[in-house]
């Protein structure tokens, strides 16, 4: 049997309203059994996946040092269990969260994971750096959210990635409504008040602005959902332009977002309204930044960064010159191929079932669709061209590949291992 783990108690100064709120209210909520979350994570290529967003000209390894910086009740457990050859630190302030935790570890028998109770902001106290560092849902709740995400920098190898989610403004609009709502008739976070709270969103008039999330996300009803989202006491969101100005001021750069199509003015209804030329003409912050404005319910931005001082480019996906033909795509496991009531011309259409906004579709021809069907993860874009080829690929096949495949990795249908990656 395993010695327990030293209980680390929080610094005297951070213990504030946001670590009650979380001591009483954990968030997600616990779980009690991963033998199916280990079971999905061992499923096809979703591991490899995984990496390669992160480190897509890598070679694909499982030996990694991984930190995830506010692990709530048990993601820090999950990425132990669907990693074990990763060593996994979580941290975070709720004791009650930790508490859930350590009992998944001692479930799991999860040697490979490490648990303390401490604060994002001194996350220094580790004295170790990472290669992976995970921080979802965790730095808008913060007092100083520059100070946390500066130390989170500090704890991040030279060649490491940080996966991150905070939220989104616009998409928050009616959750910031309601939180005003709340405000003004002294709504509390106690069990008696949010069965009431949960009477009342039931009868929100259709078309409010918290109506979509209701809709779409049917946890939202539960307690501690409901809780964390109208009675937290403390949250922040960012628009685009506001979250690019925040992780630069970090000492981080940009990676790309986690799921990009709903960011892509190429993907889905905007890439065919009349304002297309002139999103093109934009940078690609200014992009996203359109785009975040025209789809209007993005609640939150789960994006990947890497420090603004990491050696060479962290995602070297590129298809203006002949490096993509090396490149060896791997299927999204989430994505689905239709070929039920197609459109005119399409011998499938293709769809990620991660994505929320249903515009999101990908038509494919005939040709294409035996492109898509000739991947398995092991060969390079050229082999799967020429294997489908019947005769000698033309100039202009060539081109039509390309954009095949690139369509496919803007509208998160493959990754890209691009480890193999030198210019033809």
């Amino acid at each position: 049997m395993n010695a327990p783990e030293p209980l680390y108690p929080a610094p005297y100064e951070t213990v504030d309203e946001v670590q009650t709120f979380y001591d009483r209210y954990p968030y997600p909520p616990p779980v009690v059994d991963l033998q199916a979350y280990r079971q999905f994570w061992g499923e096809g290529d979703r591991l490899r996946v995984d990496y390669h967003l992160m480190w897509p000209d890598e070679g694909y390894r499982e030996n990694l040092e991984i930190l995830v910086a506010g692990c709530g009740t048990s993601q820090a457990a999950k990425h132990a269990i669907r990693q074990p050859a990763a060593r996994v630190t979580g941290i975070d302030i709720s004791s009650t969260s930790l508490r859930h935790t350590r009992k998944l570890k001692r479930m799991y028998d999860l040697n490979n994971l490490q648990i303390m109770q401490l604060p994002i902001e001194h996350v220094h106290e580790l004295g170790r750096q990472f290669d992976k560092v995970i921080c979802t849902g965790v730095l808008h709740h913060l007092s100083d959210p520059d100070t946390g995400l500066r130390s989170l920098r500090s704890a991040l190898k030279p060649e490491g990635v940080l996966h991150l989610l905070v939220y989104a403004a616009y998409g928050r609009t009616g959750i910031y409504m309601l939180q005003e709502y709340c405000r003004r008739l002294g709504v509390v976070a106690s069990e008696e008040e949010i069965e009431d709270l949960i009477a009342v969103l039931k009868e929100l008039p259709r078309g409010h602005p918290l109506d979509y999330l209701l809709r779409e996300s049917p946890d939202f009803r539960l307690p501690s959902a409901l809780a964390d989202a109208l009675l937290n006491p403390r949250d922040r969101a960012y628009t685009v332009p506001q979250l690019f100005d925040y992780i630069k001021r970090c000492g981080l750069a940009f990676g790309r977002w986690y799921r990009q199509a709903p960011y892509t003015p190429k993907c889905g209804m905007i890439a065919i309204t009349p304002h297309r030329a002139r999103l093109a003409k934009l940078t690609l912050q200014e992009q996203y930044a359109a785009v975040e404005l025209f789809r209007g319910t993005i609640s939150s931005h789960n994006f990947i960064a890497y420090r603004d001082d990491c050696p060479g480019a962290a995602q070297p996906i590129s298809f203006d010159d002949d490096t993509w033909q090396t490149y060896v795509p791997i299927r999204q496991p989430s994505v689905i191929c239709i070929q039920k009531r197609l459109p005119p011309g399409a011998a499938a259409i293709l769809v990620n079932q991660d994505h929320v906004h249903t515009d999101l579709i990908n038509p494919i021809d005939s040709l294409e669709k035996q492109f898509f069907e000739a991947i398995d993860g092991t060969q390079t874009i050229a082999y799967i061209i020429d294997s489908v080829s019947s005769s000698k690929v033309s100039h202009q096949h060539l081109e039509s590949a390309r954009d095949f495949f690139e369509r496919l990795w803007q509208y998160d249908h493959v990754v890209f291992d691009a480890s193999r990656g030198v210019s033809l």
